[in-house]
């Protein structure tokens, strides 16, 4: 800013205003509650690998009764994407992402009174319909990053996702065997104090204030963020800046498959449902293969129906999440994000083939550990970097429902795995995982890079001849009007 910024008028774009404030303090706030939505996630998703087996040794279900119990969640997760899409979209980021909060721990508490099969499904439903809200808070977190530090930041979101695949084994191993009520209670304290932070550290979406034209509100939540970054608001948000107007576009579900955004859509709902059944169904697995009752036919009466679990196999496994973060996060703005994506679900589809067809022949815990380690860390490269090319490929307006879709296609692949990993043998799994990891790559493949760019700008204007016009913020690649990539002249931000 100059000194005459008392008499100009300036007026600057929401990415420069992003960018201004740094990163900083209040972006960890809202990491934290953010990222405890993600650790909830994943207590609420590993839950269900331990669960389903308790469970249907102790009240005696079939396999087909087990898999309904664990598709429950995914089913509702389903709706509940659908709904907080649309909700997000047009009532506010912070709305839908307190909601969904209440809505997972309140029955994930009530999931502890269940008395029977009916009762279970019925509350792991609502359990999930609230997890389907839980991709909020993301959209939310990436909407406070300046574009110099987004591909990294986003990443480190994960850390919580795998926060919670590690504590899950750890409570089931502390109090299965004691009581299966005690677990799930535990399992719904992180989205517990996720609500709580998110409550009191977490504000409106600028980005979405914009786009709804209450632009006094968006610079108010730009003035405290910084504030909270130790940066003086007056000498960039004075009286005479004003935000730059975003486009107005439709969250409509039937704009997704327009013209302008049919080919986006449709290869990323392909990348979402394939990586949702590779990852959800190596969870799954990898239980089958290491709850050691199972694999050796034999029944634990005396144990009051409680599966014998391999937990140091299964932790181990679990903790390959980690070095797949920290390997992502060193390589995606390097490597970029299709190439990421494309060598880990084709390298993670050949892990877990491999995996599936020893665990058939062998009971050898090492070289199965290792397989389920490996298989686990490319699923979850995969999968981060997924989540970072939904939500930078997205438009602001649209970005919630758009992601929400994708993310309603990724649990629509959830609901089938459990079918196809509980009752099917372990080498037709394998098999048909190949198959769906090799598609997963093709799609993903066929995704625009977005490493460096700003966040949304992926679309042409509407043939409205504006096509020509370069603002200099768009980013180096757009579509024409029946939704090809093509290149454009626009200048770069980095």
């Amino acid at each position: 800013m100059n000194s005459n910024h008392n008499s100009e008028e300036t007026v600057i774009s929401i990415d420069d205003a992003i960018q201004s404030i740094g990163m900083g303090p209040f972006q960890r706030r809202v990491l934290w509650a953010a990222g405890l939505c993600f650790t909830a996630d994943a207590t609420e998703v590993m839950l269900l690998s331990f669960l389903s087996l308790t469970l249907q040794s102790e009240w005696g279900l079939s396999n087909m009764q087990t898999a309904t119990m664990t598709s429950a969640v995914f089913g509702g997760s389903l709706i509940g994407t659908l709904f907080f899409g649309y909700f997000g979209d047009h009532y506010g980021r912070r709305p839908a992402f307190l909601l969904a909060c209440a809505i997972i721990s309140l029955f994930g508490l009530a999931t502890s009174f269940a008395t029977g099969f009916p009762s279970l499904v019925g509350v792991r439903f609502m359990v999930g319909f609230g997890v389907g809200g839980l991709v909020v808070p993301f959209d939310i977190f990436a909407e406070f990053l300046p574009t110099s530090h987004r591909g990294v930041k986003l990443l480190h979101i994960e850390y919580f996702w795998t926060a919670g695949s590690l504590i899950t084994p750890l409570f089931a191993y502390l109090t299965l065997e004691t009581s299966w009520r005690i677990f799930v209670v535990l399992c719904a304290v992180p989205c517990l104090i996720s609500g709580i932070l998110g409550l009191w550290l977490v504000p409106e979406s600028p980005r979405w204030l914009i786009s709804m034209g209450r632009h006094d509100e968006a610079k108010g939540v730009l003035r405290s963020a910084a504030i909270a970054n130790k940066i003086d608001p007056d000498s960039l948000f004075h009286a005479n800046v004003t935000l730059k107007n975003e486009k107005a576009e439709s969250s409509n579900f039937l704009d997704l498959l327009s013209n302008k955004w049919r080919r986006i859509t449709l290869f990323l709902w392909g990348t979402w449902i394939g990586y949702a059944i590779g990852y959800y169904g190596v969870i799954l697995a990898v239980s089958r293969i290491f709850d050691e009752d199972a694999m050796n036919d034999e029944q634990n009466e005396e144990d009051g129906g409680v599966p014998h679990f391999n937990y140091q196999a299964i932790f181990i496994s679990a903790s390959a999440e980690i070095l797949a973060l920290i390997v992502v996060i060193h390589t995606v703005d390097s490597l970029g994000r299709i190439p990421t994506q494309v060598m880990s679900y084709l390298f993670g589809g050949v892990c877990v083939f491999t995996l599936a067809m020893l665990a058939a022949v062998t009971s050898n815990s090492a070289v199965l550990t290792t397989l389920a380690f490996l298989a686990r860390a490319l699923e979850m490269m995969g999968s981060c970097v997924t989540w970072v090319t939904t939500a930078e490929i997205l438009t602001t307006e649209i970005r919630t429902t758009g992601h929400s879709a994708a993310n309603a296609m990724g649990r629509t692949g959830a609901f089938l795995s459990p079918y196809l990993v509980g009752t099917m043998s372990l080498q037709a799994v394998g098999s048909i995982m190949l198959l769906i990891h090799l598609f997963t790559a093709f799609c993903a493949w066929n995704l625009p890079e977005t490493k460096g760019r700003e966040i949304g700008h992926t679309s042409l204007d509407d043939d409205n001849g504006e096509e020509g016009k370069d603002d200099g913020n768009e980013m180096s690649f757009r579509y024409d009007s029946d939704g090809n990539m093509k290149q454009s002249s626009s200048r770069r931000i980095v």
